[in-house]
């Protein structure tokens, strides 16, 4: 799959918004001590897609039923689900001037009821993107920081309908975004959840 930037200017990859408010003190701060431990920029991605994947547990995996979306109430909440984190990365990511889109793909319920968006995010290095995912891992979810090949939570598999979107956006995509504001938890949320884009 050959990436589309929604946006030319890669600016705007780089620009804070309602839900990857990367100016708010606790993405700073957050940021500031990712920072201190690593020698690069490189160094600092994949300690932040660590510290989100591994630190921020997925609600639906630890069972919290708040419903988060922006960075800094990700952080400050530690809990989230996929379209959370990638919002919370792309801030952290952000806030050390490493460009970061949001990206999406449809997958198949577990159960096969259907399809839902996923969300998940790419950074810009040495002029190519590279999709993370920091959904984080469970059993038969082994998803890695990668600059070499994709290491991400899922494949999708298009004879069950699930899609790679090769769109890469500056913001949250406008259902995504209108889906986790408009719930009051959890449960909610799982049925409003976007199917397609």
């Amino acid at each position: 799959m050959q990436p589309i930037q929604h946006t030319p200017d890669l600016s705007a990859y780089l620009a804070a918004d309602e839900a990857v408010d990367h100016h708010h003190p606790v993405v700073r701060e957050t940021a500031a001590r990712l920072a201190e431990d690593v020698p690069d920029s490189y160094a600092y991605a994949r300690a932040a897609f660590e510290f989100v994947r591994d630190t921020i547990p997925h609600s639906a995996d630890s069972g919290d039923l708040r419903v988060t979306w922006r960075a800094s109430d990700v952080l400050t909440r530690r809990t989230g689900i996929c379209y959370a984190k990638a919002h919370a990365l792309a801030a952290l990511l952000r806030a050390e001037d490493i460009p970061t889109a949001l990206c999406y793909q449809r997958l198949a319920h577990d159960d096969g009821a259907g399809h839902a968006v996923h969300g998940l995010v790419a950074v810009r290095f040495n002029g190519a993107w590279h999709r993370q995912d920091p959904r984080g891992n469970k059993p038969g979810v082994d998803a890695h920081f990668s600059l070499d090949g994709e290491r991400l939570a899922w494949v999708p598999d298009p004879k069950s309908g699930e899609v790679d979107y090769p769109v890469l956006y500056p913001a949250p995509h406008p259902a995504v975004l209108a889906a986790l504001k408009a719930a009051p938890d959890r449960p909610h949320l799982w049925k409003t959840l976007p199917t397609a884009l």
